[in-house]
């Protein structure tokens, strides 16, 4: 029995690619240093999201963007809750964090706790020089004092109600769904 069912397809395949053309260039047009510029992608999807970024600005601009992998499982504050024996990945990050320009990219911002702790994760790997946050979906409910600098869609939901990303590399199709907590029996 399934305990969520679909309310609606928010974004397609096609409408998440116009999305990330237009956060390139949001990136390319508030960056004053592209050679500091590096991506970092939060464990599951916030990875393909910071490698098809790297691919659009390297397609419009020529340059490769230096793109890493954080896992945050470790650093997360509700670590007693979520299991006992939590899956840890590899974070993968090769190149010098400390004094980058790193845009930190998940695919939704809910309560603004899993990007604290991508914070001090990241922080773990050296002080850059700034840090800011990109969101494919920001559905507010921010219990943290947290805002993406670069946003693809803002939606308004209520407390039952979950954004589903899907990306082709990680789920084997590509859409943003808006589902809804079943109730109970």
């Amino acid at each position: 029995m399934s305990l969520t069912r679909e309310k609606a397809q928010l974004m397609s395949a096609s409408e998440i690619d116009r999305t990330l053309v237009r956060l390139a260039h949001e990136i390319l047009e508030k960056t004053k240093d592209l050679d500091q510029l590096a991506f970092i992608g939060i464990r599951r999807r916030g990875v393909p999201l910071a490698q098809r970024l790297a691919r659009k600005i390297e397609a419009l601009e020529n340059r490769k963007i230096p793109v890493g992998i954080l896992d945050i499982n470790l650093y997360r504050d509700d670590l007693s809750t979520v299991d006992t024996k939590p899956v840890v990945s590899a974070t993968d990050i090769k190149f010098e964090v400390a004094g980058k320009d790193i845009i930190l990219m998940d695919d939704v911002l809910y309560t603004g706790r899993t990007i604290r702790a991508a914070l001090d994760a990241l922080f773990d790997h050296g002080r850059p020089a700034r840090v800011q946050l990109l969101v494919l979906i920001d559905r507010g409910h921010r219990e943290l004092p947290i805002e993406a600098k670069f946003i693809g869609r803002v939606v308004q939901t209520t407390d039952i109600e979950i954004i589903e990303v899907k990306f082709q590399e990680v789920d084997s199709v590509e859409k943003v769904l808006l589902v809804e907590k079943a109730a109970s029996a």
